[in-house]
């Protein structure tokens, strides 16, 4: 997301991965090609991470702990997760705490599949509903997570369902399951050994893909992941994009079916391609990066491009590609002024404001002989709270910059996400300022400030317009907000009364 979140990070949608191998060369090979998933999904979480596999006779083994995916897992635990068949999974929170007890993948005990364990990426708007509803059956509940009621509703149709495991009834109790389920939710879920699960929810928030892995001409196994560069790691080729309320089964034999849920409806989520979706990813059949480039085309016809400016630098990563795009298209240099600082991780320690201040230089470092004396125009993808962003400008200009102008090659963001994402209202600098530019140019301290608009980010999409979420650039919020106490209005928030 650039900078502008690196001190204050938004908190991502999740990264989920499956992967189902007919005669895989080795009883761990499942459990390592999860893994390799779980790395090239890091930037979707990192909180926790986890693998879950299965073998044929429906032992499951789970390894899952808080931290970066390299630092949960090492050889000695990948080689003690055996089976054909592996979910992995990286988190960060957006409902329940940020502890161990919500690290995925979940599992659970089952009458005819022995173990199920699911991992979930996504936020329910419905959970304080569908967490009474499951207490009154005296379910248990163990954690805070809202994918321990998928969970647990998933596992209560299977359990209602008796011995008749054919692909039909599968889907019939993910429907069935599912149906009461509001929000946005991708999974990826074993069945036992039996089958592997992927499933989208009817508007298809966030992202859900399927890829085959090959030896030679036959198929060996295949892969769901939330993103295309998860199939890319691991050798797998990209079939499809799993739409919008599919559920799709995919059994040992490596047979496939699918069947779908009710009441479908489009409305992928925008900021995936604006942000959160790796540049090397086809999602949601768009490529990413050739997207994010076109936006900066369109932010330089579209915006004012400042007279006398020098260079064009993007804040590494996300506004990159845009950078080279509005270069491109005004004719003004680009140039790496700002190098990233790849290896930090995150800063957890920052006891006082001097230090939190510093901490922006331990993540980006400004180059003064390529900035120096010099009229920036600085691209990021977006500015969400906006505490960032000052300090950046003051870092650029303090290295010698005569003047820094932003360029964000998204809108400003309004309102709230409760789709998977955690930014709230009230945390909004745009909100905060009533939608007024100037006066948030004025507080992040730019000489000036543009943002493009929401139907640039439309149009470059090349798709129905109507077929994605865009409520947090203009309030449009596509599922009912069920859980009111969860989510308090503030004056400002027309949209959920």
């Amino acid at each position: 997301m650039g900078a502008s979140k690196l001190m204050s990070s938004l908190k991502e949608a999740c990264g989920v991965a499956g992967i189902i191998l007919k005669n895989p060369e080795s009883v761990k090979e499942a459990a390592y090609l999860s893994y390799l998933c779980a790395i090239a999904l890091q930037h979707r979480g990192q909180e926790s991470a986890g693998i879950a596999s299965v073998d044929e006779m429906h032992n499951l083994t789970i390894y899952r702990d808080m931290g970066l995916v390299s630092q949960v897992f090492d050889q000695s635990k990948l080689d003690t997760l055996e089976g054909h068949l592996s979910i992995s999974h990286v988190r960060y929170s957006t409902t329940g705490e940020s502890e161990v007890c919500n690290a995925q993948p979940l599992i659970m005990k089952s009458k005819a599949f022995h173990n199920l364990a699911l991992a979930h990426n996504g936020n329910l708007v419905n959970a304080n509903q569908l967490k009474e509803e499951l207490l009154k059956e005296n379910f248990e509940l163990f954690t805070t997570s809202d994918s321990e009621l998928i969970i647990n509703l998933i596992g209560r149709e299977i359990n209602c369902n008796g011995d008749n495991w054919t692909f039909d009834a599968v889907i019939e109790v993910f429907k069935k399951s599912l149906d009461r389920a509001c929000g946005s939710f991708s999974l990826a879920v074993s069945l036992g050994g039996e089958y592997l699960v992927g499933v989208r929810d009817p508007n298809g928030l966030r992202p859900l893909c399927l890829g085959a892995i090959k030896d030679g001409n036959n198929i060996k196994g295949y892969v769901i992941a939330s993103e295309s560069c998860a199939l890319d790691v691991v050798g797998a080729t990209y079939i499809r994009e799993i739409a919008p309320g599919e559920i799709i089964v995919i059994n040992k034999d490596l047979q496939i079916n699918s069947g779908y849920l009710n009441n479908i409806n489009p409305k992928f989520c925008l900021f995936e391609l604006v942000y959160f979706a790796r540049p090397d990813s086809d999602i949601n059949d768009v490529q990413v990066y050739a997207y994010r480039e076109n936006l900066g085309r369109l932010l330089a016809i579209n915006s004012p491009i400042p007279p006398g400016a020098d260079i064009v630098i993007g804040v590494p990563d996300s506004g990159t590609p845009a950078a080279i795009g509005y270069a491109t298209q005004s004719g003004i240099p680009f140039a790496n002024g700002l190098v990233k600082n790849r290896y930090i991780g995150r800063t957890f320690i920052q006891p006082t404001q001097s230090i939190r201040q510093l901490g922006i230089r331990l993540k980006l470092n400004p180059l003064p002989k390529i900035i120096g004396g010099k009229s920036v125009i600085l691209i990021d993808d977006s500015i969400v709270r906006g505490n960032t962003p000052g300090q950046l400008v003051k870092l650029l200009k303090l290295a010698g910059a005569r003047e820094v102008h932003l360029r964000i090659s998204s809108p400003p963001i309004m309102w709230g996400c409760y789709y998977g994402i955690a930014m709230k209202d009230h945390e909004l600098i745009a909100r905060k300022m009533n939608g007024n530019i100037n006066e948030i140019c004025k507080h992040i301290g730019a000489d000036s400030l543009s943002y493009l608009e929401l139907d640039n980010l439309l149009e470059a999409t090349h798709q129905n317009k109507s077929s994605f979420c865009t409520a947090c650039f203009n309030g449009d919020y596509p599922v009912k907000i069920q859980d009111k106490d969860e989510y308090k209005k503030d004056d400002k928030k027309l949209i959920l009364t």
